[in-house]
């Protein structure tokens, strides 16, 4: 809902409304909360308003309660109740439905969503198997090599080959592009493989998600774009990655616009927490630098997390828009995490904030938001609007048929496996090995050949002895036998004259 100047209406306080200025979306923002606080309903309260921008959304769905968005609200009575209390149908309150595109890794309750081995790169590859320094160094030389001999990389069987085949020719690569560890490499292998249990083969592969499809709208919405979670979540490395590659692939292909009334595409990062957890130092310098510099592309993040010390304050630093649910004193941390996190907002004298953190119902919040000089304002105890969509899922058959009827899915469904670095690489071996038979051939003939010459050689000496041996043989004959003989013959003849 707007205002007459154009401003989103998403929270009230008393009779103060809490409005988002579309050109401060894109300014980044934070959901925190406790569970069961209420922030799934406060994201879809976001995500319709971003709609009802003409701002398309992208946004994980971790239990299917998002998937409710594309139908008509107003199936909980509470919400209606609130609706009365509030006056909104004033303001232009409605309760409808928003266009929705579904998206799913695994193939089955949305659109299949995939991404090339190339695209992810060694970075974000090395973090999806939990490799050290020197295993993601050999890794970073296999893409390399890839990149310098124009292979392919695609789906897992493309990087597995490559890693086969560097390994059992080491001694070409190592000059040119130092030395490369079979250990590393078997270690790569088997992180692949584990990877490959865990159900990302399904992710790998084309036709690659084109990002295009992410800014479609619908008429004057926006389209909000859902990526189905709840299975995706029991692999938490391949969620991450996954929203991590699609955040860095929106930064690195589209263009600068600079500051524009509303954002391009807004994008919801739930569970943040996962993204930084154990990652190493060169990673979140490499989500900080995302962050502050993608705002200049159109796009605006919001991460979703329990405590906003699940950010780092690196990262935190650039969340102008915040929304904080209810927190719970359970432990000595749990309240440092409360004071740090009412210290994070801007301070409001008639509120103490410390305080009102631990009292909030499901539904309320403290909020604050940047105005039109990007400054934030006090914070404001107040209560999120309810969703003009449906609260909870989609029943299983309405989510299949729009599913199956959309254009994306015709598109994506089927996967397909062109020419890369497995069939390149097997040929290649093939080859390879043609030739080492075709030698070994050619070196047996002549082995035989020479062989051959050998034997005859042998044999015409032999003869030649053979002849001389008989040769000896008859003229020790003649000399002994024949001559007397003759001699004897000849003898007589001339006694009988």
């Amino acid at each position: 809902m707007f205002d007459n100047e154009n401003r989103a209406f998403i929270a009230k306080a008393n009779d103060l409304e809490i409005t988002l200025l579309p050109k401060m979306a894109n300014r980044h923002g934070l959901i925190t909360g406790a569970t069961g606080t209420g922030k799934t309903v406060t994201l879809q309260v976001l995500a319709e308003t971003f709609s009802g921008m003409g701002v398309p959304v992208f946004a994980a769905d971790m239990k299917g309660d998002l998937s409710g968005v594309a139908a008509k609200g107003g199936n909980k009575e509470s919400v209606v109740e609130r609706v009365k209390d509030y006056t909104l149908t004033e303001s232009g309150f409605a309760f409808q439905g928003f266009p929705v595109q579904f998206w799913d890794v695994f193939s089955e309750a949305g659109v299949p969503v995939r991404a090339t081995i190339g695209d992810m790169g060694p970075l974000l590859l090395s973090r999806l198997l939990s490799l050290n320094d020197t295993q993601t160094a050999v890794l970073t030389v296999v893409f390399k090599i890839a990149e310098d001999e124009s292979i392919a990389l695609v789906d897992l069987k493309d990087i597995r080959k490559i890693l086969e085949y560097v390994a059992n020719n080491t001694n070409r690569y190592e000059t040119a592009y130092g030395n490369i560890s079979t250990a590393s490499v078997g270690a790569i292998q088997r992180g692949l493989v584990a990877l490959e249990r865990e159900g990302a083969a399904n992710f790998f592969g084309e036709p690659a998600l084109n990002l295009d499809d992410l800014l479609q709208t619908e008429g004057e919405k926006g389209m909000i774009n859902i990526l189905a979670a709840d299975r995706l979540m029991n692999s938490p490395r391949v969620y991450t990655t996954f929203l991590l590659w699609l955040m860095t692939r929106l930064f690195e292909k589209l263009p600068e616009v600079g500051d524009m009334d509303k954002p391009k595409l807004v994008f919801f990062f739930d569970e943040a927490h996962l993204l930084f957890s154990g990652a190493p130092r060169v990673l979140v310098e490499k989500v900080e630098q995302v962050i502050r510099l993608i705002r200049s592309k159109g796009v605006g993040i919001y991460f979703i997390s329990q405590v906003p010390s699940d950010i780092p304050d690196s990262v935190l630093g650039q969340l102008g828009n915040r929304i904080q649910h209810a927190l719970r004193a359970y432990t000595p941390k749990d309240q440092k995490a409360i004071k740090a996190a009412a210290q994070a907002f801007r301070a409001n004298p008639s509120l103490d904030t410390e305080t009102v953190l631990t009292q909030l119902g499901t539904g309320e919040v403290l909020i604050s938001l940047l105005d039109e000089k990007g400054v934030p304002s006090p914070v404001q105890r107040a209560f999120v609007l309810p969703p003009q969509g449906q609260i909870g899922p989609l029943d299983h058959q309405t989510r299949s048929q729009m599913v199956q009827s959309s254009l994306l899915y015709r598109h994506y469904a089927e996967k397909k496996d062109r020419e890369s670095a497995f069939e390149i690489l097997t040929e290649r071996a093939k080859h390879t090995l043609s030739t080492k038979e075709e030698a070994a051939q050619k070196k047996q003939e002549a082995r035989t050949k020479k062989e051959a010459e050998k034997a005859w050689l042998a044999q015409e000496k032999a003869e030649a002895k053979a002849a001389a041996q008989s040769q000896r043989f008859w003229g020790g004959v003649a000399k002994s036998v024949l001559v007397p003989l003759a001699r004897q013959v000849l003898g007589g003849l001339f006694r009988r004259k």
